[in-house]
């Protein structure tokens, strides 16, 4: 989180930047600041956060601190290097508030960066931001949907990599049943393309619910792994045609009641059992019900609570096992949508079912391609809320989403968007010059 003293540095900066004409700061600064000896003066920068994904923003800050004072409405430069492209470029200038202190937001960052900045002929440390690719997963089938197990019914999953690195390894993942944030591969020996997109088609054999994402190894100018967004889906057996199962909705919303429905070949007035199991318990009838015109058959689960794997039952037939996902029911809702850069805001709601310490993360949506990408985490409590304070960063139009994803017990789920805009934490001045020495 920004301290207080930042945004009332970061207003003191913009109040002055907007009122007073390029010539009057200029005069300003040379006739009101006290005349400051050579060597007198330290110059500190920081660069947050210090890792990134491609196409978001960092907060520069830092504060001019000189022997007698005078470092009120001094301009500090800042520079940038971006790795593949020699020397540094000036990224804009700020102006340093009442006590020194200073803060600009460059334009968003596409690859590894270094900056440091330069006022009153003092220059900063470097600070260095690492970036790791933007990967956009494009699904085979919307988020949440049924998908079958066997060679008949494999998928494809594509994709992109930005900036494009061609023959960095894709790596298909899904999540550990038993475990959350425990990842392991399904599919690799995939390289990403000359022209930054990669396929992958897989064939899924266990049936339940499935978290899965793609990892994208680091490679060429990436020292940091690229991550897509989770997707979250239920893998589940192909139907018999002697005796079918399907629930009316896939997956159904925690607590709401569910209908299950099929048909047995056989006819009219037989009796069908529907047995279920969820996660770490056997099969046990949850109902019976006798067919009627057509051999149709229904059941009405009063309450789902819990992802559930069926199947019926009449004398020797069985059908298909299907798994009936039950998703999160998650509210968001944030403490400002209106922000400058650099502003911490506080993203809360609710999580049904109440599952004490279960992961909750906030996505920011991808600058390009789609799709969204973990920015922060938070817990869900023993109030069945949750809360976590970010601070955003960024100059324009942002969104932002809360996303839980399944476990076991329940389906994923994401909350309707959040959008953002954030003003720039410093009214800069963008220049270019030549490139200057190391």
């Amino acid at each position: 989180m920004r301290s207080t003293k930042l945004g009332s540095a970061v207003a003191a900066a913009a109040s002055v930047l907007a009122l007073a004409p390029a010539g009057a700061l200029a005069a300003h600064g040379h006739h009101s600041v006290k005349p400051i000896k050579p060597g007198a003066c330290r110059l500190s920068l920081s660069a947050d956060p210090h890792v990134v994904t491609s196409g978001e923003s960092v907060l520069v800050s830092g504060a001019l601190n000189c022997l007698g004072g005078g470092t009120s409405g001094q301009t500090v430069t800042i520079y940038e290097r971006m790795a593949g492209v020699p020397g540094f470029k000036v990224a804009g200038t700020a102006t340093t508030a009442a006590d020194g202190s200073y803060t600009f937001t460059p334009a968003a960052i596409v690859t590894d960066s270094v900056f440091y900045a330069r006022a009153l002929g003092r220059r900063s440390v470097n600070r260095i931001v690492k970036v790791a690719p933007q990967v956009t997963l494009i699904p085979p089938a919307p988020e949440g949907s049924t998908l079958l197990t066997g060679l008949a019914h494999r998928v494809t999953f594509k994709g992109s990599v930005n900036p494009a690195d061609a023959g960095a390894e894709v790596v298909l993942q899904r999540e550990a049943s038993t475990s959350s944030e425990e990842w392991g591969p399904i599919q690799g020996n995939v390289f990403v393309k000359l022209d930054g997109t990669f396929s992958i088609t897989h064939s899924f054999a266990v049936p339940g619910d499935a978290n899965l994402r793609v990892v994208v190894r680091p490679h060429g100018k990436f020292d940091q792994r690229g991550i897509s967004d989770m997707v979250n889906y239920v893998i589940s057996q192909a139907q018999n045609a002697n005796l079918t199962l399907e629930p009316k909705i896939d997956p159904i919303p925690f607590g709401q009641p569910l209908l299950l429905k099929g048909v047995l070949k056989a006819g009219a007035g037989q009796k069908v059992a529907i047995l279920g199991h969820t996660f770490g318990t056997p099969f046990v009838k949850v109902g019976e019900v006798t067919t009627g015109a057509g051999g149709a058959w229904e059941l009405t689960i009063p309450s789902a609570t819990q992802n559930t794997l069926y199947k019926a039952t009449s004398g020797s037939i069985s059908s298909a096992s299907v798994f009936e996902g039950v998703r999160w029911v998650v509210t968001a809702a944030a403490s400002a949508t209106k922000v400058t850069s650099g502003t911490p805001v506080t993203f809360s709601g609710t999580a049904a079912p109440i599952r004490v310490g279960h992961t909750v993360y906030l996505e920011r949506a991808n600058l390009f391609g789609g799709g969204y990408h973990i920015v922060d985490i938070g817990f869900v409590t023993a109030g069945g809320t949750y809360s976590i304070t970010h601070d955003v960063i960024g100059n324009g139009k942002e969104v932002y989403r809360i996303k839980i994803p399944g476990d076991p017990l329940n389906q994923g789920s994401a909350s309707a968007p959040i959008e953002m805009e954030v003003a720039p934490a410093a009214l800069a001045v963008p220049q270019v010059q030549p490139t200057l020495p190391h």
